[in-house]
């Protein structure tokens, strides 16, 4: 047996699988470490570049693409940051934080009217999701969790995942619902009896 039907045989039975960790983790290393360069490479979204390239690698071979245009949100989100943030919560939650004086996620309007265009879409609405980003990064707040949303992307036409409806219900949750950072709840009662 040859090398190259050695690699074939183990291609067709182990295709490369994703790593969202470990693009999340290459990618924070980027921005720890001050690396503009790369980093301005992959918010080139029209050209494909080593950068696109080797973050396309961590979603195997099935969700190359992904995995890039991932890191071109990542770029995005990143620019002219020195510290990396890992986010946190699903992208409906993080979409309840934009918003100004005004109101937050559902009662702000154009908060509102950006779920709506993400949720409705059959195909990954990557225009919405870049937007969503942006907003986010411009009311100085907190993004998805990066890996919770490759993930989520990659199950987006999962109809059992249902992930616009996980979307959708996040971003509609009564404030005291709402999840924070340190994955408890905003609504803990404060005992009484002591």
């Amino acid at each position: 047996m040859t090398d190259d039907s050695r690699a074939d045989a183990y291609a067709g039975t182990h295709p490369y699988p994703h790593d969202s960790t470990a693009l999340v983790a290459w990618l924070t290393t980027l921005v720890r470490n001050g690396e503009s360069g790369s980093l301005a490479d992959l918010r080139r979204a029209r050209s494909r570049t080593n950068t696109h390239i080797r973050a396309g690698w961590y979603g195997g071979d099935d969700h190359r693409d992904l995995f890039e245009r991932i890191a071109f949100l990542f770029a995005l989100y990143h620019q002219g940051r020195s510290v990396p943030a890992y986010g946190f919560g699903s992208l409906g939650a993080a979409a309840a934080r934009i918003g100004d004086g005004t109101g937050r996620g559902p009662d702000n309007p154009g908060a509102g009217r950006l779920v709506d265009r993400l949720v409705v879409s059959r195909h990954v609405p990557w225009r919405h999701l870049q937007h969503t980003i942006v907003r986010l990064r411009s009311c100085e707040q907190p993004p998805p969790s990066w890996t919770g949303l490759v993930e989520d992307l990659i199950l987006w036409n999962d109809r059992k995942a249902r992930v616009p409806y996980r979307w959708a219900v996040d971003f509609h949750a009564p404030p005291e619902r709402r999840r924070i950072p340190d994955g408890t709840s905003r609504n803990k009662q404060k005992d009484t009896t002591t």
